[in-house]
């Protein structure tokens, strides 16, 4: 009996092309775009993108720190900066789309 999965989580498409469909349906019943112009719709969809490929980043940059042999305090303090990087880019993500398309989202 294994206890992991055949396939590693990193590359399982499934799960990372569900992830990046929450990611889009949450972005935009969180912004409520109130407009119908094409360019601006593409533009606040490739924002969740790239927080999902930069989730993906963090999560394989921890998973190679897993097999490192640093200290477990190092790498649990490495990991934590990691995420907190994760909420950043997020929120800068939420900035920019608040600052450019002020007019567009409800």
């Amino acid at each position: 009996m294994r206890l992991t999965p055949e396939i590693p989580v990193l590359r399982r498409w499934r799960s990372w092309a569900v992830a990046v469909l929450i990611a889009e349906i949450s972005w935009f019943a969180l912004l409520r775009p109130r407009t119908s112009a094409a360019g601006t719709l593409f533009v606040l969809a490739l924002l969740p993108l790239a927080v999902v490929g930069y989730v993906y980043l963090m999560v394989a940059v921890s998973a190679y720190l897993a097999d490192r042999r640093w200290d477990f305090r190092l790498r649990q303090m490495i990991v934590l900066m990691l995420g907190l990087s994760v909420g950043c880019f997020v929120f800068s993500l939420l900035w920019v789309a608040k600052v450019h398309f002020e007019n567009e989202i409800g």
